[in-house]
């Protein structure tokens, strides 16, 4: 298992308000993306997985219409 610091977004669909929910946790896990799947089970979800070159991986996430960002960061 790895530690991430782990920063989840989602991003407001109004158009006047551009401002987005963001927590942050730090999580001890084997597979961030079994995680981003667990976490929509049951639910349509569509995502991007992109590699950054600091190593952070990011899942660009659309489910119900909203779009949302997880971003991994290995402590």
């Amino acid at each position: 298992m790895k530690e991430y610091e782990v920063i989840w977004e989602i991003f407001n669909k109004c158009p006047r308000n551009q401002m987005r929910d963001v927590m942050v946790e730090e999580l001890m896990l084997d597979d961030p993306e079994e995680y981003v799947k667990k976490k929509f089970e049951g639910k349509e979800v569509s995502y991007e997985k992109t590699m950054l070159a600091d190593g952070t991986l990011v899942f660009d996430i659309t489910t119900s219409q909203m779009k949302q960002r997880c971003s991994f960061t290995e402590i």
